[in-house]
């Protein structure tokens, strides 16, 4: 696979206004590991595989265990996840399947008690810039790969 576009040689602009999307997402208070969850979810559907070698290395560094990662495709059938988690994931795939009926009411109330209406705001911020991330990716044709996570810093 060959990459198609170069976003920082030939418009540098699209990776600074993604980024601040970024660092607004990383100050806003919805934790980080929920919002790296959302991202690999986010990843798995829109079939992104650099996307999805990011996000899986970013929750390992983080510890995320693998059986949780592993079974993220079927978050329904799984025990291993959070009502909250379940709630960001629900509503991760109804924005990113937009297309599939809006986001549904149900879906809403089910979120609505996990998360205050700042953090939802956050959340859907969230999932529409990894959904732009995705089609980024995938339009340029990155390769997976040699992403590295940043260094996690663990609390005393």
């Amino acid at each position: 696979m060959n990459v198609r576009l170069n976003y920082g040689k030939v418009a540098a602009g699209i990776y600074d206004a993604m980024g601040r999307l970024d660092q607004y997402l990383g100050r806003c208070g919805v934790e980080e590991p929920l919002l790296h969850l959302v991202r690999l979810r986010a990843s798995q559907i829109n079939g992104c595989a650099y996307c999805l070698d990011m996000h899986w290395k970013d929750l390992r560094a983080r510890g995320e265990s693998e059986q949780r990662l592993y079974s993220l495709d079927a978050w329904r059938e799984s025990p291993y996840y959070t009502e909250r988690e379940r709630a960001a994931l629900a509503w991760t795939e109804a924005v990113t399947l937009i297309t599939d009926g809006h986001v549904s009411d149900e879906v809403h109330q089910q979120v609505r008690p996990h998360f205050t209406e700042k953090e939802l705001s956050d959340l859907t911020l969230a999932v529409a810039t990894i959904n732009a991330w995705n089609r980024l990716s995938i339009a340029a044709r990155l390769v997976p790969g040699t992403y590295q996570p940043a260094p996690v810093t663990r609390e005393p």
